[in-house]
This record gives C-alpha cells, sequence and structure tokens, in this order.
C-alpha cells in the first residue's frame, strides 16, 4: 500500500490473478483491464445516473444500449472476455487457448501496486504466450482500436498548502 508524504497508509484494492485451462497445445493468453472508473455527476452531461447501469433501446429493436460509467472503460470489455469463455463451457466447446486474467481497480490512478503484485507474481506468467490490453477505445460504432503497442505512466502527489 502507498505512503502519502503526510504518512497516511491507502489500502489497494485487490487485484484479481485467475487462469482457466493449463493444456500444453494451446497457448495461453492473459487478457488485462480494470473495473474503475473516472468520477462522474449527472450534472456531468449524462442523461441517466452515471453509476446505474441503465439499458436503452437502440435505434433498432433487436439493439440495446448500456449507459452507465465504466460501461466501455472498462466494465463491459472485461465482462465481454468473462462472456466468452461462459460462452464456450456453456456449449461445451473446446477452449481453442488457456486464459489467464489480470483485472485491478487502479489503472485510473496509475495501476499503484500493480508492478509490484506482478514482481511477487512471476511465475503465474512463466507461460504467457500473448497479452491482450482490453482497454481501448471505439473509433466509431463499427471501428475498435487496436492498440498494438503502448508508453507508460508517470503519475505524482501534490499536497498545496
Amino acid at each position: 500500500s502507498p505512503q502519502l508524504p503526510d504518512g497516511q497508509v491507502l489500502p489497494l484494492p485487490s487485484v484479481i490473478l485467475g487462469e482457466l485451462g493449463k493444456d500444453p497445445q494451446n497457448p495461453t493468453v492473459c487478457f488485462y483491464g480494470h473495473v474503475d472508473v473516472q468520477p462522474a455527476k449527472k450534472e456531468d452531461g449524462w442523461d441517466t445516473d452515471p453509476y446505474t447501469l441503465t439499458e436503452i433501446d437502440g435505434v433498432h429493436l433487436l439493439i440495446r444500449n448500456l449507459y452507465g460509467r465504466g460501461a466501455t472503460d472498462n466494465k463491459g470489455p472485461v465482462l465481454a472476455w468473462i462472456n466468452a469463455v461462459e460462452t464456450f463451457r456453456a456449449l461445451k466447446l473446446a477452449m481453442p487457448v488457456n486464459f489467464k486474467f489480470v483485472i485491478e481497480g487502479m489503472e485510473e490512478a496509475g495501476s499503484l501496486g500493480l508492478e509490484k503484485l506482478l514482481e511477487e507474481n512471476q511465475s503465474f506468467f512463466s507461460d504467457v504466450d500473448y497479452i491482450v490490453i482490453s482497454d481501448n477505445l471505439w473509433l466509431s460504432n463499427k471501428k475498435p482500436a487496436l492498440t498494438y503497442g503502448s508508453r507508460g505512466n508517470a503519475c505524482f502527489y501534490v499536497e498545496v498548502r
């Protein structure tokens, strides 16, 4: 847990490390996502309460739109991977890959504590062949962004008196 300049220690939320499948014939894919969000208030321009997931009909009767803080950044994409695994299992289909998940709750604050956790659990990643970072935007309603590289963050704590 990080210590602030005034000595206060902040507890960090847990990071979920999960895995499913250990078939040595399959590649292992590690999916990263986060479930924390930026703050929001209804008066910021939301038509609905930002912290209540609200389902609203789309332009077509079969399309439902979900509105809520984190629906796209990044709770929705995290849930999509979990739903994909759930679908394979429900249909009793063999999964083409072994899955590993890293789901954290501090990404919006610079992933505090994640680096230390990853260093302490290097064996968890020893068989990972691919990493998918599921934290991207959509360029339009039909075109997701496909990020193939990223840069680091620089975070600072400033106390003004």
